[in-house]
């Protein structure tokens, strides 16, 4: 089978599963490279890579890049180049001058490949079916949770309880436990505060409950209600780019700068590492690795006022 169709097989799975990935596929490279046009790969939020789109040290810098389009949520078009280009790049282009490179230059599109927003609703209340029939219409996937017992898919961005009273702790509970980043309760403004004053959680877990749930756009038929408490989980979701986090390996910072040759090397599948003077160093490949091994003291910069 194509390694194409591989990968895409691989990518439903991410995406039944709802796991967020960057697709890179080389869609120029110039001679002598070993990537073609065509060639793709499949990037995760850790830094692993499935695919092929060139050697190590471009596959470095689209594991470092990719994890960008994955903060941002923007898709790019990444050129690669072993010297470095005077120019300004073209709107839409990240150019990024790796001295690594045997040669050859190569533009790789990078995709990112994001779930839609998963919403888990607990109840039978009319809201409730109005919630579900919502599912994709507002670019939200919106499922029932069957039962109570604590147990949520993961990765997802919003409980909400419509179940006139049956359950409703236990599963408010379980979603204020698992750091589910929006909780709803639909209930009175009278009645919701002795829902939240019998929940077994710290005050500032109870206070991050949406009660009553939906902003106030003078709702009243379960369908406005539902249309309300969806633009409230809307108002409430982080936008890509508010935040950029990715994983770092323990010890070292999520990104770091090779020494070698002064790549950016991202710490999630950081291959090559090597230890000196108390600190942990990054390579982009194999070649800056075995240089750094041999004389470390050439590229080491001490601290100001101390060690490392």
């Amino acid at each position: 089978m194509p390694a194409r169709h591989e990968l895409a097989s691989r990518a439903a799975e991410l995406n039944a599963v709802g796991t967020p990935f960057a697709w890179a596929t080389v869609v120029r490279a110039a001679r002598p490279t070993s990537a073609k046009p065509g060639d793709s790969a499949i990037v995760l939020s850790d830094g692993q890579l499935d695919g092929f789109v060139g050697g190590e040290c471009a596959e470095a810098t689209v594991r470092a890049q990719a994890m960008d389009v994955l903060a941002t949520g923007e898709a790019c078009l990444l050129r690669i180049t072993p010297e470095p280009d005077e120019h300004p790049p073209e709107e839409g282009v990240v150019l990024v001058h790796n001295a690594c490179l045997s040669g050859g230059a190569l533009d790789i599109f990078l995709e990112p490949s994001v779930p839609l927003p998963l919403v888990m609703v607990f109840g039978h209340a009319p809201i409730a079916t109005a919630l579900l029939r919502a599912d994709r219409v507002f670019g939200q996937q919106v499922r029932a949770l069957a039962t109570a017992d604590g147990s949520l898919p993961q990765g997802v961005s919003a409980v909400v309880v419509a179940s006139h009273g049956n359950d409703e702790v236990p599963v408010l509970t379980a979603a204020l436990q698992a750091g589910v980043p929006y909780v709803g309760l639909v209930a009175s403004r009278r009645r919701g505060p002795a829902v939240l004053a019998a929940l077994p959680v710290e005050d500032d877990l109870r206070a991050r409950v949406h009660t009553p749930a939906g902003l106030d756009i003078g709702a009243h038929a379960p369908p406005e209600v539902a249309l309300s408490i969806l633009a409230e989980i809307v108002s409430t979701r982080a936008r890509p780019g508010d935040v950029v986090a990715h994983p770092a390996a323990e010890g070292v910072a999520a990104t770091a700068l090779d020494p070698v040759c002064g790549m950016t090397v991202q710490a999630a599948g950081a291959r090559y590492t090597s230890a000196y003077d108390g600190k942990t160093f990054l390579f982009c490949g194999i070649g800056c690795k075995e240089r750094f091994d041999r004389e470390p003291e050439r590229y080491f910069v001490p601290s100001p006022g101390g060690r490392g």
